[in-house]
């Protein structure tokens, strides 16, 4: 991965979904790290909200004015992707763009649909999820995603690990700053995967028995 050649798509993490989404709280903290890491690395970050006439903006919890010119735009929709007519002319003005960043909810509609139009896209781009960033009303439906999606090719990793594979040296220019935010974040990381990453998990586990 490289940062120049990177977005990030936050996908409709809005105010009234707060009290319906499993783990809310966390995604909103795990989002918030990953608009810090994409400041200090200068990727660009795109976001979606799902009919916000309905159902608000994206969380004013989320600190999207940290990104300054970073943010590419927040576009509505009516679709369940985030793969808007808008959103793909955007993406088609920046063939340099390799990598994407997907984080937001809910995990097996919006999350998963925008993952299938992204592997149909003649960029072929590599996918990351991250699944201390996403969740869905129902806790049972993120692991079952989670499988979908890397069974479709995304490849699913956490905010921290990703970080880590985007800065790549500990010569980097950037690496004191994101090590110090890394050190500022670990509660919040610890928290983060404790309820979406390994509570899902345990869950699924101890429904099978």
């Amino acid at each position: 991965m490289d940062p120049h050649t990177t977005l990030f798509l936050l996908c409709d993490i809005q105010t009234k979904f707060k009290p319906a989404i499993y783990g809310y709280d966390q995604v909103i903290v795990t989002a918030n790290k990953l608009i810090k890491l994409a400041k200090i690395l200068s990727c660009e970050v795109l976001c979606t909200t799902q009919n916000a006439k309905a159902l608000g903006p994206i969380d004013p919890d989320i600190d999207l004015s940290l990104l300054e010119s970073l943010l590419v735009g927040v576009y509505d929709k009516t679709l369940f992707s985030m793969l808007t007519p808008e959103v793909k002319t955007l993406l088609n003005a920046r063939s340099h763009i390799k990598s994407i960043v997907l984080f937001g909810i809910e995990s097996h509609v919006c999350v998963l649909q925008t993952v299938l139009d992204l592997m149909s896209h003649p960029n072929g781009y590599s996918i990351y999820i991250i699944t201390d960033g996403v969740s869905s009303c129902n806790q049972f439906e993120v692991p079952v995603a989670i499988a979908r999606l890397r069974a479709e090719g995304a490849i699913i990793t956490t905010s921290e690990s990703l970080g880590f594979q985007l800065v790549k040296d500990a010569a980097n220019t950037q690496f004191k700053t994101f090590s110090r935010m890394v050190k500022e974040e670990k509660e919040n990381t610890r928290r983060a995967g404790e309820v979406l990453v390994a509570g899902i998990s345990e869950g699924l586990i101890k429904s099978a028995m």
